[in-house]
């Protein structure tokens, strides 16, 4: 199945203002279920505080795991293209603050707020380029350069506002179904790049800039 990386932010968490919108704001802890495959897609969220992961499970019962968010990322978006069931399940990876906006508040938002709208739209289209992205990354590149790309992007390498490069909790799991390998080879290759300077294991995972070069090599 396909893997979807990380999906981008927004470039400006202030930019969105929430004021006058009816939202719910639910509290998760780590491992619970926001909402599961095949459940009815009535709301758009967005995450304040924490970490999502969203997973799909095919027919035949296998499981990929298609995003990493972290704060000021949409996701249940599709209700608003007329998707009447979750495509994935969305599940926190760490204790989470959610805001749950019903479908036609959202509508009513986008309509009534320009900013508000110009806001959600930028989101919509980087994700779209980062999917293309995606796409390339699998059909062309070896997994090596697959899991630099993904843990930079998980790092959120190259956005001004990241204030850090340490990575969500995320298993070796997590990551080989996101790279689209086994878990022996991102274990191999995590410990390449811990011997060559490229990430640091200090109680949390943290991503060097010289992680790039991996990505940039021919």
């Amino acid at each position: 199945m396909g893997k979807s990386k990380r999906a981008p932010a927004l470039k400006s968490t202030e930019a969105l203002d929430w004021t006058g919108a009816r939202t719910e704001r639910v509290e998760y802890g780590s491992a619970a279920t926001i909402f599961a495959q095949g459940d009815p897609a009535t709301s758009v969220l967005y995450v304040e505080k924490g970490a999502v992961r969203l997973s799909v499970v095919s027919h035949a019962g296998k499981e990929a795991v298609v995003a990493v968010l972290d704060a000021d990322h949409f996701f249940g978006e599709g209700c608003l293209a007329g998707q009447t069931l979750r495509m994935a399940t969305a599940t926190a990876m760490a204790r989470s603050t959610i805001l749950a906006v019903d479908k036609s508040e959202m509508v009513r938002q986008l309509h009534a707020r320009p900013a508000f709208a110009d806001c959600f739209l930028t989101h919509m289209l980087t994700r779209n380029i980062r999917i293309e992205e995606d796409l390339i990354d699998q059909l062309f590149n070896s997994s090596e350069k697959r899991l630099a790309r993904t843990l930079l992007l998980l790092a959120r390498y190259g956005e001004p506002e990241a204030s850090h490069r340490a990575l969500p909790k995320v298993s070796q799991e997590v990551l080989a179904e996101m790279v689209g390998t086994t878990r022996s080879r991102v274990n191999f290759f995590m410990n390449k790049f811990r011997k060559l300077g490229f990430i640091d294991y200090n109680g949390t995972l943290k991503i060097n800039n010289s992680l790039l070069s991996v990505v940039l090599r021919d």
